[in-house]
């Protein structure tokens, strides 16, 4: 079931609120139990909208210049310094997921 467009706007006031969802359901006259089916169905949704995870292949590149390039299908190229940390490329690779 998709949401409708007063479902998602009640949902978006509320988390803008700060109230709980009882305060906000007896605030805006709505039912708890129907506006909590409404926030499941929106966080199985944007769940199922999440980017799902993608295989990675490492492929050692010789190069000259220390650096590491980080390939797309799509054909887009990263050049990234070899002397990153691996923290720092791993939360790199999160970040583009």
């Amino acid at each position: 079931m998709a949401l409708s467009e007063r479902q998602k706007h009640h949902i978006e006031a509320w988390q803008a609120s700060g109230l709980t969802k009882t305060a906000y359901c007896r605030q805006a006259g709505l039912n708890v139990k129907t506006f909590a089916r409404w926030c499941r169905l929106a966080r199985q949704a944007a769940d199922s909208d999440a980017p799902a995870l993608i295989p990675v292949r490492l492929q050692p590149e010789p190069t000259v210049s220390g650096s590491m390039s980080l390939r797309w299908p799509q054909g887009h190229v990263l050049e990234i310094p070899g002397s990153v940390s691996p923290h720092w490329l791993g939360e790199l690779l999160q970040c583009l997921a």
